[in-house]
């Protein structure tokens, strides 16, 4: 197990100016970093490559699909087209980055809705991106890791039921689906079922408390959630999420407007002294 943190917690884009704080969770013993790929470019990513390899950093990335004008399950050939080269760009960005997993709600554009659950066609389309997205990937040696939400957030993939059945749609190795606490709070009745459900289909956990603040605050049941998914067998990355302040990019979404910790230091510290103490315990 590699334990992570989503740098979403500092801002949307990342940059030198985050590196004191990033330097803190070296530190503090977290084996990499979440990586934020919502703008810039390759050129930009690799100059963050060499900074994270100086202080020792593995890193993911985390990613979204930001307008419906270039969305990938759209039945407009155009708009799809402009939605598989946007998917094109986070490969890139994250391969710069170096990157062992893509990951993140790259399907549907976040706070878009349909009216109804996803149609057979945007299913059919989605596939057909992640498919050869994920190809991508292989040929590269890393893997891609997509985000369920929650209900209110989008209408594309919301339970681990769905997730099952996409992943099986996908077909694919090196895809996999990115299990979060958070989302799942919301949507699924016990979340040792839901693990159940898609073990073996888990590429990276997303260990976020259900008010986005420090895990162990609120009340989801991290302890019966490690022992689930230490039952599957998974031992891969174990990945913090928790917001700030309300970030341009995703708060029209996630309706994050105000701080959820009081400093970041205390984020970080408490959250990876939770994590390796309750994963050890569910053992």
């Amino acid at each position: 197990m590699q334990v992570g943190i989503n740098l979403l917690c500092l801002a949307g884009f990342i940059t030198e100016a985050h590196l004191p704080q990033i330097r803190r969770l070296k530190e503090l013993g977290y084996d990499g970093v979440e990586v934020p790929v919502l703008k810039g470019d390759p050129a930009h990513y690799a100059r963050l490559a060499k900074e994270l390899d100086a202080l020792g950093l593995r890193r993911t990335s985390t990613s979204i699909v930001p307008s419906p004008d270039a969305n990938p399950l759209s039945g407009d050939p155009d708009v799809r087209r402009r939605g598989r080269q946007y998917l094109d760009w986070i490969m890139e960005c994250s391969l710069a980055l170096g990157s062992e997993c893509v990951g993140g709600p790259f399907h549907a554009p976040i706070g878009c809705f349909t009216g109804t659950g996803p149609s057979v066609d945007e299913i059919r389309y989605g596939a057909e991106a992640h498919n050869r997205m994920a190809e991508t990937a292989k040929a590269n040696g890393i893997y891609l890791s997509l985000e369920h939400l929650n209900r209110f957030e989008t209408h594309f993939l919301n339970t681990m039921a769905q997730a099952k059945a996409y992943v099986a749609a996908v077909d694919h190795d090196a895809f996999s689906i990115m299990y979060d606490t958070f989302h799942a709070n919301i949507e699924e009745q016990k979340q040792p079922a839901a693990i159940a459900t898609i073990a073996g289909h888990i590429g990276v956990l997303h260990v976020s408390e259900n008010d986005r603040g420090i895990p162990g605050r609120g009340h989801i049941d991290f302890p019966e959630i490690f022992r689930a998914i230490r039952k599957t067998g998974f031992d891969g990355w174990v990945t913090v999420e928790a917001f700030g302040g309300g970030l341009p990019e995703l708060a029209a979404a996630t309706r994050v407007w105000r701080p959820l910790f009081p400093d970041y230091d205390t984020l970080f510290a408490e959250s990876i002294d939770f994590i390796r103490t309750r994963w050890d315990a569910a053992a």
